[in-house]
């Protein structure tokens, strides 16, 4: 079975061509190939298959199994593949995910695609809860970008502890379901700097629904404009809302390519 390995800000994914049809246990296999020692190391597996209503689907596991709706950096990543493979030459897609059909804008570059902009829908933002977690109060605004979230604010997110209260939010009772987590600074207007506890995965350099979610708990609370740069560990996202969506534009690349034994 041949595989490509992709990644968008260092959020990278295992991608399989699921045109004719997708192999067994998918959670399983993304619990298998993600493992960075025994794997192929990854923060969870991407099919891609025909459209149901959108040019193409794709289908996301994330490190641990666990079935995503969405993933803003693995659905640029979809765009480039099926461009730079030659499934389409259509630079404006819509790709059929758990959380609704979502439209690509593709940006060429000398033939290959070099970044895409995804319209990311709706961010849902609800009134904030203060939980406890490793000692410490948190104010978590929670947000639905197609898959849950909470955004915390801070005056600076590196110095978080992520590894113990990422887990612990991610799984609180108070929140409803499990969340990615966000904790969220604002510097000014224009920039968010963001780190990001990635349910199913963990600690991830990115994470495109988790910079939308801080950017539209950022709006709903009058933190910053209308276009703003979100910074993460790997990288920047630029995110604008046009006519109550958010547009985000970042990077996606090819890692390798290769056959599973």
């Amino acid at each position: 079975m041949r595989f490509t390995k992709m990644e968008g800000l260092g959020n990278d994914y295992v991608y399989l061509d699921c045109m004719e049809g997708a192999p067994p246990d998918l959670p399983g296999l993304a619990v298998r190939l993600s493992d960075r020692h025994f794997g192929v190391g990854a923060d969870g597996l991407i099919c891609i298959g025909p459209g149901r209503t959108g040019d193409f689907s794709m289908e996301m596991y994330n490190a641990d199994g666990s079935q995503g709706a969405m993933c803003g950096n693995g659905i640029r990543c979809v765009g480039k593949y099926v461009y730079d493979k030659g499934l389409t030459r259509k630079t404006c897609l819509t790709i059929d995910t758990g959380a609704g059909p979502r439209r690509l804008e593709l940006h060429v570059l000398d033939g290959k695609v070099d970044g895409v902009t995804v319209d990311m829908g709706q961010a849902e933002v609800s009134a904030p809860v203060t939980v406890e977690a490793a000692g410490q109060s948190f104010t978590v605004y929670p947000v639905r970008v197609g898959n849950p979230h909470g955004a915390v604010f801070c005056p600076d997110p590196e110095e978080i502890d992520l590894e113990r209260s990422g887990p612990l939010l991610e799984h609180c009772p108070a929140l409803g379901e499990r969340r990615n987590i966000e904790f969220v600074a604002c510097p000014s207007r224009e920039r968010l700097d963001v780190r990001v506890w990635e349910r199913g995965s963990g600690i991830t350099l990115a994470c495109g629904t988790g910079a939308c979610a801080a950017f539209g708990a950022a709006l709903a609370e009058g933190r910053c404009a209308e276009r703003a740069e979100v910074r993460l560990p790997g990288g920047a996202l630029a995110l604008e809302r046009r006519g109550g969506h958010i547009w985000m534009t970042g990077p996606a690349r090819t890692v390798f390519e290769g056959e599973i034994c």
